[in-house]
């Protein structure tokens, strides 16, 4: 495996850790937007810190502000639904769920006029529609987990818009400049939003482990994977990065399993064949438009 395999490989992991140390750290005695709002703090400062250092600006063109605080609104809200999912539902469920997210990215695309859509990709669409259906009925019911398993699917559509959003900024600007910015849009309606739950928030008692968690939470999946993530994709290209990405849910649900003792039940384990199915599915798709377009 190559380096830059590697990367790619430990970037996914990385994201797919946060999901379980997200469940363990909102259900062991961090209130879930307090925990959220301490998270992006952390973050925002030290991408402004390195952006800084690097760039000596924050400046975008004025057409640019539209998108940029766009992007900023679609990453509160996506935190706004993270967070609250994962603390009402399981990690492996939330995990499962977000697995579906070339599908919505691929129909907002369309909605957008940037992508159309194939038969296969409708077939992709059905199938993936149908696994989280199945993921959300095997979590215990609808009717016991529909708030949480309703927002985890929030929460997938939320990323997927905020992906087609900020497509074009990282093709103008670099992802250290996009990032500081639209994670500090996003962090100001998340702070205030979550100043009940940061005034009720108690620390004392906290074991080392939510500390750990909170601490990985901030420089593994937010900032390292960034720095990660856009230099492998520099280097070989978003393709060959996307299939890694495929990985994390299925990553996501083994840690969960491991490190948390969560259980699958055969409609999850069905749901997530589904899903798993549908990703295939749209690979293929789009292998096969780019191989008609050479």
């Amino acid at each position: 495996m190559s380096a830059v395999d590697l990367m790619l490989l430990g970037t996914v992991v990385l994201w797919a850790l946060n999901v379980t140390v997200t469940r363990y750290v909102v259900t062991h005695g961090f209130r879930p937007l307090a925990y959220a709002t301490i998270r992006y703090f952390g973050a925002t400062a030290i991408f402004w810190a390195l952006t800084w250092q690097r760039e000596r600006s924050f400046r975008v063109a004025r057409d640019d502000v539209r998108l940029v605080v766009l992007g900023g609104v679609l990453l509160f809200l996506n935190q706004l639904c993270f967070v609250t999912s994962i603390h009402e539902t399981s990690a492996s469920s939330v995990a499962l769920i977000l697995g579906a997210l070339p599908i919505f990215t691929g129909l907002i695309a369309s909605v957008f006029g940037i992508e159309r859509l194939s038969g296969r990709f409708w077939l992709a669409a059905a199938l993936a529609f149908a696994g989280v259906g199945l993921v959300a009925a095997g979590t215990g019911g609808f009717s016991s987990n529909v708030g949480g398993d309703a927002l985890a699917v929030g929460t997938t559509v939320l990323w997927a818009g905020y992906a087609v959003i900020v497509s074009p900024l990282m093709r103008r600007y670099s992802p250290f400049l996009i990032s500081s910015l639209i994670l500090g849009i996003g962090w100001l309606p998340l702070a205030l939003v979550s100043i009940p739950q940061l005034a009720g928030q108690r620390y004392a008692g906290f074991d080392w482990k939510v500390w750990l968690g909170l601490a990985f939470a901030i420089v593994g999946p937010l900032f390292l994977t960034n720095l990660l993530w856009y230099t492998a994709i520099d280097r070989v290209g978003p393709s060959r990065a996307n299939l890694f990405t495929n990985l994390q849910p299925f990553i996501s649900v083994v840690f969960s399993l491991l490190l948390l003792s969560e259980t699958l039940s055969r409609w999850e384990i069905v749901g997530a064949v589904a899903i798993a199915g549908a990703i295939a599915l749209e690979r293929f798709r789009r292998r096969a438009a780019v191989v008609v377009a050479e």
